[in-house]
């Protein structure tokens, strides 16, 4: 078993042992499980998905960040959210005023953009894990 660790500046979101995690990261997502190889990187806005057993529970994350290590995984971010979180209405709202910033900086450099993405994809996430809520 994998030792999780999930932290915001908040709070402790999870603090368990699971058979497996996926993390959304800057070069995609990545699965990690029993005796992976130690790893340090940045995470984006999207889901993490934590695997015990055959219950999959799924979170919306933001920016931060993922050590593994001896078969422990710590997970720092700004925002994780379960689907009981999760506004619906906030994040739609977001979503809609990202997308309408980003059409309206269409002309400005990618790098630019970066953040109002990043929000983008965090509503996406939060919207994403929301409707897990309402099957």
């Amino acid at each position: 078993m994998l030792k999780l660790e999930i932290v915001t500046p908040e709070r402790k979101v999870i603090e368990a042992e699971v058979d497996s995690v996926t993390v959304p990261t800057a070069s995609g997502e990545a699965g990690i499980m029993m005796n992976h190889a130690p790893l340090i990187s940045a995470l984006k806005p999207g889901v993490l998905t934590v695997t015990t057993g055959s219950n999959a529970e799924k979170l919306a994350v933001s920016t931060g960040f993922v050590e593994v290590s001896n078969n422990q995984v710590s997970v720092l971010t700004d925002v994780a959210e379960t689907p009981a979180d999760v506004d619906a209405e906030a994040a739609k709202a977001a979503r809609d005023e990202a997308e309408k910033e980003l059409a309206d900086n269409s002309t400005a450099e990618v790098e630019e953009n970066e953040p109002i993405r990043e929000r983008l994809e965090l509503a996406n996430a939060r919207l994403q894990v929301a409707r897990l809520r309402d099957l």
